[in-house]
């Protein structure tokens, strides 16, 4: 026999944090009959169901504008629902970070960018923007405290289509200026930025396609 559990627990692990939230999903799941009006608790064998009912027709999404828009074209027919908690939005998982990047994500799908090179950043970092590359883009991730020869550079600036440089993290002159030339036939692809965290980092690059397409 299965056990019963409290619908606002379930439905509170699932994402639906707040009132506005939860009203929308409960009043969801009795629409699809999974539970009734008056009831509190929901037999575990259901949660399934209720899942799956509640991931096709909400998208959860934080106060961001940028969050509701993207949510919109990924799940046109889903009705977005705000979430108390920021990091139950689909989209950016409260986290700035994540955010950064999938907005320069959804900027480089359109333009056919799909190799992106970052100069710079200590291992932590890199080990961070590893984690937060999302499906369709690809990095490579260059230690600005080691020895770069002028060859290496000029592969990495072929390879790449959009490439930081990144001025306030760990980066030596010597290694900065092989990407940097302002003579080399990449510079429109560069971007030079001396912003202080990874999503400022991310966001100059947005900026920079924004401005250059």
């Amino acid at each position: 026999m299965s056990a019963d559990r409290e619908i606002a627990l379930v439905l509170g692990e699932l994402g639906f944090s707040g009132a506005v939230a939860q009203q929308a999903a409960r009043a969801a799941l009795e629409q699809a009959g999974l539970t009734r009006a008056g009831k509190s608790r929901i037999s575990e064998d259901k949660i399934a169901r209720v899942r799956e009912a509640l991931d096709q027709g909400f998208s959860r999404v934080c106060k961001d504008p940028a969050c509701r828009e993207a949510l919109a074209r990924l799940k046109p027919q889903a009705v977005a629902v705000p979430v108390a908690d920021a990091r139950d939005c689909e989209r950016c998982g409260g986290s700035d970070n994540r955010k950064a990047m999938r907005r320069l994500a959804d900027l480089c799908h359109p333009r056919g960018i799909s190799k992106v090179v970052v100069v710079g950043g200590s291992p932590s970092v890199r080990q961070e923007l590893l984690a937060l590359k999302p499906a369709g883009l690809e990095l490579r991730l260059v230690d600005g405290t080691e020895r770069r020869t002028l060859d290496k550079a000029r592969a990495d600036l072929e390879w790449g289509q959009i490439v930081f440089v990144w001025g306030a993290s760990e980066l030596d002159h010597r290694v900065s200026t092989l990407y940097t030339d302002t003579a080399s036939p990449h510079r429109r692809k560069v971007v030079l930025t001396a912003r202080r965290g990874i999503a400022a980092l991310l966001n100059a690059g947005s900026e920079h396609l924004e401005r250059h397409g």
